[in-house]
């Protein structure tokens, strides 16, 4: 489209509406000429932006400014006066920067040799020092304190600080990477590589080195800070969340994702400080391009409130003299990857390639030395700066706040890490290196010492009577304690009494009730305890009405911090959809990420804030593990509790929805995070007894950092009440006698086999032993296996004791006290692939074999899916046989003709399974 033609403004409102005042539009138009022609096109550009701003904070309506120069949001002329002490701070960043890549570095002595990143810290220094001393809040604030997202990449420099808070000392700094290996006098003494509370439970808070996590998990986390404070659970109206990202992480799509969450939500409670060092770990993030620029664009059109540091106050009177704007259009223009290219050589190579770009910013150099060009920082570097930034992103209010921090990678270490490609990979320093940066810090360190063992050199700690560890001790007691910190449980909840199971237990009389909505029932049926039910988070992706609970929408309501403005269709309704700020269903939309998000947050309230919660997170089974595995294992590095209910699970019993849909597979992959706990049950009252089992370990008197993985399932079948005498031991450790063979009308001397079976295959096993028993005089015992992961953890527990100690005497394993003995060949069927029973083979004694949906799901009937994939009951019943048949028990004509009977080879002779998909 022509410039000159009439087209949409992006984002606004089209150009065409009716003109009511044609007179005083054409005033404005010839006001516009006037000044351009008074002042030029640089004072025009400059009233322009200004009107775009005010409109912007009136609400007219129109485009907010998403770009603007490259130059720093605050000008020096509004800067605030900086309240510390320049000199003591600045000694107290020499000590961390020195102490930060000196760990690394020792890390890397012979015989050692475990990595670690020197560069990301030394970039981000300033940045979190202004933080430590002046804005990050511990949690012995009044307010409650806040909480702090580090770069997980920068975790050196928070080391290096806890050894001068005197919290870490030597010792701990020589365990870097070493968590298993590293002794002291007996004593394990050992620091883990990145943030990871699951191996420092004392001191990190919240993992953030698997990148976008962080900053998904930050958002989450603001809003769980606000989400209990409107339902009147604890006053958070104090804490702050901070995330520190580095750019090349914003390209995750974790990353940007939930960035208009945070803004329609008004959580000014959250500042993302993004350490724009232009580099990610092999080169430029955006070498042709601008990435804080790229950055910036994107956060205000989500509408976040933007603050850049881009320079450095060397520049400030450059800026001040820029009267043609020549200067910022060199700002402008110039690619990252020059930028970089820059900080890699020296001032003469800045003075050529940047400044004589343009004859006017070549003349406001002209009597500058090359050494005074060279020392034009970046902002992320200069402390005035970045307190200035942190200061207005505290004070607005309205919507969060990111921080665009222009830094260099490798800051500080020399001319050999600085902007350089290979800075992230880079681990130690040459020689020449540590004395140049020994040299820089004023360590008292001679080069005898740096020489007689370079992998050595020694940590900086002058003594906690020297004024800078004196100043950095009042400015942490004055925020209210060292960060960061992980306090663990404080508080206890009261559990639901038994009566509150005894529905569940009793079944569902005559109606056919999936397991699916026999959870949904016994959450009801908790949540009727008073004490109880304020603690539940119920969180739920936009599938509530597939899972049965759109029940709960009228009563405890969605949460919206600003309530429900508007009258929903359904408003008649006895289920309407009802939204209030104090809410307490986590609705978060098409949005599986987001929702383990919302799951960490609640699930580690009982650290961060000292209120247990209970997070019941209910979603698509198979958008579990597979689609957001990442952020569980995050929830579990976090020590996260709480329970994942994985709906409409299995391969063949979510009829009609295809491949993508179809799970055959979640309980493997739960089986490969250590925290969870994962269970396959097929009946409601199984349900009750591993909730309740569940609750008492994770919020009983002695808690244990675990989440519960429940796979339940769409089938409507009847549930039956609670056999008598049942094993409950059984149901929670994995795997209890469901139905014992009955040798009514068959002779004592009948044929025997086991059967075992998890959820919906349950009544598969049962018509299997019916088939066997009615046509083939077989008496089968069939087993509920509630959770075949956790009869293998056992096991492998039991193998690693033997291990130590291969001739001593050993208990064991559930299985095989339960099989021992039992006659008969052991057959195994799910609606998972054969490797979820393939799990457990090794305990199994005697002929064992797996039956299982192996392959992609497909639409199809239930029936025939099953018959498909040969689980369903007759050919569990034929899988009997075979191995019968094996064994010389009986003969192979019979497995070969029962093969036959059952029609096993005809998709629609199944029959395995009832129709429909009802939850």
């Amino acid at each position: 489209m022509s410039q000159n033609e009439a087209g949409p403004i992006l984002n606004g409102l089209p150009t065409n509406l009716p003109d009511i005042d044609p007179a005083e539009t054409a005033e404005w138009l010839e006001s516009l000429d006037g000044v351009i022609d008074a002042g030029g096109r640089n004072r025009a550009r400059y009233v322009m932006l200004k009107l775009l701003e005010r409109a912007r904070e009136r609400h007219i309506g129109v485009p907010s400014l998403t770009g603007t120069d490259y130059v720093n949001t605050i000008p020096a002329s509004r800067e605030p006066a900086f309240p510390g002490d320049e000199q003591l701070e600045r000694g107290i960043r020499r000590l961390l920067r020195w102490n930060a890549a000196i760990m690394v570095h020792r890390a890397q002595r012979p015989g050692v040799g475990v990595g670690g990143h020197i560069a990301s810290y030394a970039s981000s220094a300033t940045l979190y020092e202004v933080g430590f001393n002046h804005f990050f809040r511990g949690k012995d604030h009044p307010g409650g304190g806040d909480q702090i997202f580090f770069q997980g990449h920068a975790s050196p420099g928070m080391y290096a600080r806890a050894f001068l808070e005197g919290r870490l000392d030597e010792n701990d700094l020589d365990g870097f990477r070493q968590e298993k290996s590293h002794f002291v006098d007996g004593d394990l003494r050992a620091l883990p590589s990145y943030p990871h509370p699951h191996q420092l439970p004392d001191f990190w808070e919240f993992p953030t080195v698997s990148m976008g996590i962080g900053p998904l998990n930050a958002i989450y986390q603001a809003q769980f800070n606000r989400y209990l404070h409107n339902r009147g659970i604890k006053d958070t109206s104090d804490q702050r969340v901070w995330a520190f990202l580095g750019d090349g992480e914003m390209d995750e799509p974790e990353s940007r994702g939930a960035l208009q969450l945070a803004a329609n939500e008004e959580l000014d409670n959250l500042t993302f400080v993004v350490n724009c060092n232009l580099q990610r770990l092999d080169g430029p993030v955006r070498g042709n391009g601008k990435i804080v620029q790229e950055l910036e664009a994107f956060f205000r059109g989500a509408g976040w409130n933007v603050i850049k540091i881009v320079w450095g106050r060397g520049w400030d009177p450059l800026l001040a003299n820029d009267s043609e704007g020549a200067l910022v259009n060199l700002m402008n223009a110039t690619t990252d990857g020059d930028f970089q290219t820059f900080k890699a050589n020296d001032g003469a190579y800045v003075r050529k390639h940047f400044f004589e770009r343009d004859p006017r910013t070549a003349a406001m150099v002209k009597d500058w030395s090359d050494d005074e060009i060279w020392r034009l920082s970046r902002g992320g570097h200069d402390f005035a700066k970045v307190y200035a930034a942190y200061k207005a992103a505290t004070e607005f209010t309205g919507a969060p706040t990111v921080i665009l921090a222009h830094t260099i990678k490798g800051y500080f270490l020399g001319k050999h890490f600085a902007g350089r490609n290979a800075t992230h990979q880079m681990k130690k320093l040459a020689l020449d290196d540590l004395k140049g940066f020994r040299d820089r810090v004023d360590a008292p360190i001679t080069d005898a010492q740096l020489e007689e063992d370079p992998y050595r050199p020694p940590y900086l700690h002058p003594g906690q009577d020297d004024p800078r560890i004196q100043y950095l001790q009042a400015r942490r007691r004055e925020l209210g304690g060292y960060l960061p910190e992980r306090r663990g449980d404080r508080k206890f909840i009261s559990l639901p009494p038994d009566k509150s199971y005894d529905s569940a237990r009793k079944g569902s009389g005559n109606q056919q009730v999936a397991t699916t909505m026999a959870f949904v029932r016994l959450l009801k049926d908790l949540m009727r305890d008073k004490s109880f039910a304020p603690r539940v988070v119920p969180i739920i992706p936009d599938e509530a009405r597939t899972f049965g609970m759109d029940a709960f929408f009228p009563t405890i309501k969605i949460y919206n911090p600003h309530g429900q403005n508007y009258t929903p269709v359904d408003n008649e309704l006895f289920l309407s959809y009802r939204e209030a700020k104090n809410g307490q269903i986590l609705h978060t939309g098409i949005n599986e990420a987001g929702s383990v998000a919302a799951f960490t947050a609640a699930g580690s309230s009982y650290a961060t804030h000292g209120e247990p919660m209970v997070p019941i997170y209910v979603f698509y089974s198979m958008f579990g593990f597979q689609r957001t595995g990442d952020g569980m294992w995050a929830a579990a590095d976090q020590l996260t509790r709480g329970f994942m209910i994985g709906a409409t699970a299995g391969r063949t019993t979510l009829t009609g929805e295809g491949t993508q849909h179809m799970d055959g597979h979640s309980p493997l992959l739960a089986s490969t995070n250590t925290s969870v706990v994962s269970y396959d049950p097929a009946y409601g009252y199984e349900i009750a007894h591993i909730v309740k089992d569940g609750l008492r370990r994770m919020y009983g008197e002695q808690p244990e950092d675990i989440m519960y993985y429940l796979t339940v399932y769409n089938e409507p079948l009847v549930q039956p009440a609670e056999p008598e005498g049942v094993e409950v031991e059984g149901i929670v450790r994995g795997m209890y006698l469901l139905k014992e063979g009955s040798f009514d009308g068959v002779g004592e001397d009948a044929r025997r086999a086991q059967i075992l079976a998890s959820g919906v295959g349950v009544p598969w096993a049962l018509e299997a032993q019916e088939l066997l028993k009615n046509d083939y005089g077989i008496v089968a015992d069939v087993w509920s296996v509630t959770s075949w992961g956790e009869l293998r953890r056992e096991g492998l527990e039991a193998d690693e004791k033997k291990f130590s100690d291969p001739f001593g005497e050993h208990t064991r394993t559930w299985v095989e006290q339960k099989l021992d003995g039992r006659p008969g060949p052991v057959v195994a069927v799910s609606d998972y692939m054969r490797a979820v029973p393939d799990q457990i083979r090794q305990w199994v004694p005697g002929s064992y074999t797996t039956l299982g949906a192996d392959g992609f799901g497909f639409s199809d009937t239930r029936a025939a899916a099953r018959r498909f994939f040969h689980i369903d009951g007759p050919s569990v019943a034929v899988a009997v046989l075979q191995q019968l048949a094996h064994e010389g028990e009986i003969p192979q004509e019979w497995a070969t003709q029962a093969y036959e009977k059952y029609s096993l080879d005809d998709v629609n002779a199944g029959t395995s399974g009832n129709a429909g998909g009802d939850a």
